[in-house]
C-alpha cells in the first residue's frame, strides 16, 4: 500500500528522474532519425503508386498504425533474437534500448510515410512542370523541389509526431528500458510513493513536450522564410 502522500517528495524525484531525461530524449531521436529515412523509403511507392511494393508498404503501414505500441515493443524485443536465433545468431542478450529504438523506428516510419505522401500530394503539379522546364530530371525534381516543399507543408504534422512518440517512449520501461519511466517504477517500489512519482514525471514530460512544441514553431517561421526567399528566386529564374 502507498504511503500518505507527501507534496515535498515531488521535488525530490523530479530531479532524480531528469537526470534519465537524456536517455529518453536519445532513444526518441535515434528512432525517428531511423523511422524518417525509412519513411521516406516506404512513401515513395505509395507516391508513384509501383505495383507490389505500394501493396506491401500499405501493409506495413496498416500494421504499424493500427496496432499498439506496446504491442509491438514485445514484438520486436522478443521477435529479433527468436528471428536471428534461426540463422545461428544469438541475441538472447541484447539490450532491450535498441529493441525499444527499432520498434519506434518502425512504428514511427508508419506515420512518417503518410506524412510525407500527403505533403507531396499538396504541391501543385506546376511546380514539377516548371522543373522540367529548367532542364531538371525526375530525381532533381523530387528532391530540390517537391521534397523540400511536401516537409514544409507536413512540418507542423512533424511537430505533433515528435511529440506524441516522446509520450510513447514511456512505455519503453516494460521490456526493461531503465529510463525516465523505468527509473520512475524502481522508485515506486523503493518508496511506496507512486503519487508522487507519476505526478513528477508528468511535470518533467509536459515540461519537455513544450519546449520542444515552441521548438517546432520557430523552425516552422524559419522554414517559411526560407522557403518564400526560394519561391522568389525561383520565379525569378523561370
Amino acid at each position: 500500500m502507498d504511503k500518505a502522500f507527501d507534496v515535498k517528495m515531488i521535488a525530490d524525484f523530479i530531479p532524480t528522474l531528469a537526470g534519465y531525461l537524456p536517455i529518453t530524449l536519445y532513444i526518441l531521436a535515434l528512432s525517428l532519425i531511423f523511422g524518417f529515412i525509412l519513411g521516406v523509403i516506404l512513401s515513395l511507392p505509395r507516391i508513384y503508386q509501383i505495383p507490389v511494393l505500394n501493396q506491401c508498404a500499405r501493409v506495413y503501414i496498416s500494421f504499424f498504425r493500427g496496432t499498439p505500441i506496446m504491442v509491438q515493443l514485445f514484438i520486436v524485443f522478443y521477435g529479433i533474437p527468436a528471428l536471428s536465433g534461426v540463422f545461428g545468431i544469438d541475441l538472447s542478450q541484447m539490450d532491450p534500448l535498441y529493441a525499444a529504438i527499432a520498434t519506434y523506428a518502425l512504428s514511427s516510419a508508419a506515420t512518417i510515410a503518410e506524412v510525407i505522401r500527403a505533403g507531396v500530394n499538396s504541391v501543385d503539379a506546376g511546380q514539377a512542370e516548371a522543373a522540367y522546364s529548367v532542364g531538371m530530371n525526375g530525381r532533381q525534381t523530387f528532391l530540390r523541389i517537391i521534397l523540400p516543399q511536401a516537409l514544409y507543408q507536413a512540418l507542423p504534422n512533424f511537430g505533433n509526431l515528435v511529440i506524441g512518440y516522446l509520450k510513447d517512449t514511456s512505455l519503453a520501461f516494460s521490456i526493461g528500458v531503465m529510463d525516465m519511466s523505468g527509473r520512475g517504477q524502481t522508485l515506486i517500489t523503493l518508496s511506496n510513493h507512486a503519487l508522487e512519482v507519476y505526478i513528477s514525471l508528468s511535470i518533467i514530460y509536459y515540461i519537455t513536450a513544450v519546449l520542444l512544441e515552441y521548438s517546432f514553431k520557430w523552425i516552422e517561421k524559419r522554414v517559411k522564410k526560407e522557403n518564400a526567399r526560394f519561391t522568389s528566386i525561383f520565379d525569378i529564374e523561370l
